[in-house]
């Protein structure tokens, strides 16, 4: 009777680290993605990965006005933050396959 509970264990390990394994791998395909955030029109463009990380900003000349330098940077701001909004659902449809099922408080 307990063989065959230790057997159930033994595979329940083994299924965690095949997960565990194809997480990470998911973590750093994750990594590997850009995703493309823009503000103005596309004036402003701002790359992240999907780890969150900016690896890019692009800003047309026209954008620059010495004399309003305010909208500018709320421009960043908004493609910096349209960037990350994209990520962060990236990130959460790709990591989701794994958690779903699990009941894990993340």
């Amino acid at each position: 009777m307990m063989r065959g509970g230790m057997g159930n264990m033994q595979n329940m390990m083994k299924q965690m680290q095949k997960m565990q394994k194809k997480m990470a791998e998911a973590q750093e395909q994750l990594g590997q993605e850009k995703i493309e955030g823009t503000a103005g029109g596309g004036i402003v463009t701002v790359v992240v990965t999907g780890h969150k990380e900016v690896i890019d900003v692009q800003i047309k000349p026209e954008a620059v006005d010495p004399d309003d330098v305010e909208m500018l940077q709320d421009l960043v701001l908004a493609a910096v933050n349209d960037a990350l909004k994209k990520a962060d659902e990236l990130s959460n449809s790709t990591m989701g396959q794994f958690t779903k099922g699990l009941n894990l408080p993340f």
